[in-house]
């Protein structure tokens, strides 16, 4: 909890400095809004931020990863998932050996393709789709964006979440809809419909799928 308290600070002092008071204020009542609309504890998202930020540092503080793989890292209640490029299979399975061994990683979903990298303008389009899609949810009657993580890599998308089964494949429908996607994955931790109400949900078990 410490630890927790501490990183949260560290990032509202950064953002204050940045913007001024009125920045702490904003920066505050944010990772307060984001807390309290995450199933998972504070404790587990900031575990998650650290994973994904020294798997990143890690990857790319390797000489012969740095400029040959475009690998994005995702952490979701300590499961990771991996999208992007690699030039060859040893490149892939490097990166992939690197956040195995990071510290509270429990899976890897390696997602990495071999294949050239991507260019700036296919990734651009990947994060408009991202955001097409949670728009698309917040529009929609009824339904917990907030409990979704939505990541596209070249066309596409993966979703990582505590849901019910129901949630789930609704998720993924919205997510079809949205011109450019090509294929949905749902990582998706499935809870019952009651425990869905609580704010923990602890007892979830990982169930990957794919569509």
């Amino acid at each position: 909890m410490f630890k927790t308290i501490v990183t949260l600070l560290l990032i509202i002092t950064g953002l204050a400095l940045i913007q001024g008071c009125a920045g702490l204020v904003v920066a505050g009542a944010a990772v307060g809004a984001v807390a309290a609309s995450d199933p998972r504890s504070s404790k587990v998202m900031m575990d998650d931020k650290v994973i994904e930020m020294k798997a990143t540092d890690k990857i790319y503080s390797d000489r012969e990863l740095q400029t040959r793989v475009h690998v994005n890292v995702y952490s979701y209640n300590y499961v990771v998932l991996l999208t992007g490029e690699a030039l060859s299979q040893n490149l892939k399975d490097k990166a992939v050996d690197i956040v195995r061994n990071i510290n509270n990683v429990s899976r890897v979903h390696n997602e990495i393709r071999i294949a050239d990298l991507t260019s700036f303008e296919s990734r651009a389009k990947d994060s408009w789709i991202s955001s097409k899609i949670k728009t698309n949810m917040l529009g929609t009657k009824n339904f917990q964006a907030t409990k979704v993580e939505v990541i596209t890599e070249n066309r596409t998308v993966f979703m990582m979440g505590f849901v019910t089964e129901e949630q789930g494949a609704q998720a993924a429908e919205i997510a079809r809809q949205v011109e450019g996607v090509e294929k949905v994955v749902k990582l998706f931790e499935y809870i019952e419909a009651d425990e869905a109400q609580k704010s923990g949900a602890a007892s979830a078990v990982v169930a990957p799928n794919k569509v």
